[in-house]
């Protein structure tokens, strides 16, 4: 008796249709978000809030006799500096508004499909897990991207109006021109974003575990909360180095300088991609042995 050989199925399913319209198709899931909109409006705004606040305050260092974490001195930098306005909106919003974002698209990637039971379709079809969390963290890397960039658009824009462009002094008290300062306000931004990364990528591996997107958020933000307190204490300065906070508040000042250091820059950077990498790695583990 002969056997008889058939063909191999022709396989369908997610993985016939090219990566690029997948990673558009999440796009516009993203994008179509109320809240994620939301969100990058309210990032947008704070650096021309902070820049007309600046304009009708007569002692920006004045913080009502609280505590001075640095944010005060880096405030009174960019009163008629152009060039210092969008950096520390950005700084600012590092504390907090900026992991948000981040963590929150990082939720409702994985963990918010799962609540609306999108996601079992992914994990049912024949499409690798690779591949799925490769678009997961496109999308969570663009929020990112979109969020740093608002804030530096419309902070270059408000110090521009409000200052004019012979108003971009370094702290060093040196003018640069306008392309200079656009090159270092995009090196923090492109800093920034790192870190971002480096938040949604621990945002992707809480997410892979639970279908549950605030609970994801809040354990982002706890973590922020935490490592900030952990940053503070001198007792710890062995911990600190592993810390992803750390520095936050002070590596971007070092493009204000002139002539513009690194070390701070370098270090923090390659803490982001240590997050990066080991969150990627356990988000993929967990997704390779889930079922639904």
């Amino acid at each position: 008796m002969t056997a008889v050989l058939e063909a191999p199925a022709a396989r369908t399913g997610h993985d016939t249709v090219p990566l690029p319209r997948l990673l558009a198709a999440e796009l516009r899931w993203i994008f179509r978000r109320p809240r994620t909109l939301a969100v990058l409006g309210l990032l947008a705004l704070i650096p021309v809030v902070i820049g007309i606040g600046l304009t009708l305050v007569n002692d920006p260092t004045d913080n009502g006799g609280g505590p001075d974490n640095g944010g005060g001195a880096l405030l009174a930098s960019a009163v008629n500096n152009a060039f210092v306005l969008p950096i520390a909106a950005i700084v600012m919003s590092l504390a907090l508004l900026l992991p948000l974002a981040s963590a929150m698209a990082g939720a409702d990637a994985i963990a918010g499909e799962t609540a609306h039971g999108t996601l079992r379709g992914w994990l049912i079809a024949p499409v690798g897990r690779g591949r799925l969390l490769a678009v997961k963290a496109f999308g969570v890397a663009t929020v990112s991207v979109a969020a740093v960039l608002a804030m530096c658009v419309t902070g270059v824009v408000t110090g521009l109006i409000i200052n004019g462009t012979d108003s971009l002094f370094t702290l060093s008290g040196t003018t640069l021109s306008l392309g200079g300062a656009l090159a270092r306000i995009l090196l923090v931004a492109g800093w920034v974003v790192l870190q971002m990364w480096a938040v949604g990528a621990v945002a992707l591996a809480i997410s892979s575990w639970t279908e549950h997107p605030m609970l994801v958020v809040a354990s982002v933000l706890a973590a922020d909360i935490v490592f900030t307190i952990l940053g503070f204490l001198t007792s710890l300065n062995w911990l600190h180095p592993f810390l992803l906070t750390q520095n936050w508040s002070v590596a971007p000042a070092e493009v204000l300088q002139d002539p513009m250091g690194t070390q701070l820059l370098g270090e923090g950077a390659l803490r982001a991609l240590c997050y990066i990498v080991i969150g990627l790695s356990l988000a993929y583990a967990r997704l390779s042995t889930r079922d639904g």
